[in-house]
């Protein structure tokens, strides 16, 4: 495998086994220097044991990463100082003031006294936590922790920043400052890879992927992979939404019913011709009058077709011929859409057990 600078992670059939249970299986990867690059997926998917792999944490079974031009696995000590990785939980020193842990880290880096001083108040400054040097960090904020958390990870400036769902326990006001700390460190050359069950951070990276039960199913931008979907997203707007959710729910065509609140949003597949006189004719002939039209697929409809629908075939049928995924959004979060909203986390157990497992021993990993 070829690297360049161009790329800052390359990586080819990356997997990964826990006895009998593939928890990474065959992920390739070109994430290119100096862009935010994404993993989307709900828990079990494989994200935090990839993220692993490619900090030099865990060795893979099978394949070969690159990052920063070193092999992951065989350079890993070269390696942490090249990279900063923020865990999905806080593990810094709860005990220790804001100051006494990012002086100790840092030590860890032997970065000069007099550098370390200097930079220890520019990061404070930066993450907004001047004046609580001497707070104990255990006493702060869930978010101030994950700005302290950041502010450890990029003591040393690192070239590439990995971070594990570093906002899941974080309100949407502070992940949105916690992302644009992010796109200043993009701005001046970091590269971050960072994993994440919000679709509302999943849109903000330049490229993402999507890993579901620890395969990589889609990969390319926001807006690329709207458009490679097998389905066209039909948005419905009707005064008796509940009508219409049942009307439509019997259509066979249609593949993926989702509720929002007063509209609903149907899939149906391509190869089928006109979606909206489908759709229309559903409703009409329900004696329900709604406002529908085609739609551009926002993540939500691309993480199910590249998901769900993916696993049951084309036109993304259980055999018994329903639909696969019939799902209600609050009607308080409805004009939203998926700003505060996971990926949808289904049940992925499969009948042998393996895919509670895979839940446990990736989280087993972090």
């Amino acid at each position: 495998m070829k690297d360049s600078a161009e790329f800052a992670i390359r990586a080819r059939g990356l997997t990964r086994r826990f006895g009998s249970l593939v928890a990474v299986n065959e992920v390739d990867l070109d994430i290119p220097t100096g862009r935010i690059y994404g993993f989307l997926g709900p828990n079990g998917s494989g994200k935090s044991t990839t993220i692993r792999m490619l900090c030099g944490l865990l060795r893979p079974s099978a394949g070969r990463a690159t990052v920063l031009g070193l092999d992951a696995a065989r350079d890993s000590e070269a390696l942490k100082n090249r990279i900063g990785y923020m865990t999905q939980s806080f593990s810094l020193y709860q005990d220790l003031s804001v100051g006494e842990n990012l002086q100790f880290i840092g030590e860890i880096y032997a970065i000069p006294r007099r550098e370390r001083r200097r930079r220890v108040g520019e990061l404070l400054s930066r993450y907004n936590l001047a004046g609580r040097e001497g707070q104990r960090a255990g006493a702060l904020s869930g978010g101030q922790r994950q700005r302290l958390a950041l502010a450890a990870a990029v003591m040393h400036r690192p070239q590439l920043l990995l971070l594990d769902e570093p906002t899941s326990a974080v309100d949407p006001s502070n992940r949105r400052d916690f992302w644009e700390g992010l796109f200043e460190l993009a701005e001046r050359g970091t590269t971050i890879l960072v994993s994440t069950h919000y679709m509302d951070e999943a849109i903000r990276c330049h490229n993402l992927a999507i890993l579901d039960r620890g395969v990589k199913v889609a990969d390319g931008s926001p807006r690329a992979l709207g458009e490679s979907i097998g389905t066209h997203v039909v948005e419905v707007r009707a005064d008796n939404a509940d009508a219409a959710h049942l009307a439509l729910g019997k259509i066979p065509r249609i593949v993926s019913l989702t509720r929002l609140g007063s509209r609903l949003r149907a899939q149906i597949p391509k190869r089928i011709a006109e979606p909206l006189a489908i759709v229309g004719e559903a409703l009409r002939n329900a004696g329900i009058e709604a406002e529908i039209n085609t739609v551009f697929p926002d993540l939500e409809d691309i993480f199910v077709a590249v998901t769900e629908l993916r696993e049951h075939g084309r036109d993304g049928r259980e055999s018994g011929g329903t639909p696969i995924r019939d799902s209600v959004i609050p009607r308080g979060a409805a004009e939203s859409r998926a700003e505060t909203a996971p990926a949808r986390s289904r049940d992925y157990a499969r009948d042998d057990g393996k895919g509670e497992h895979e839940g446990h021993m990736e989280g087993s990993e972090r």
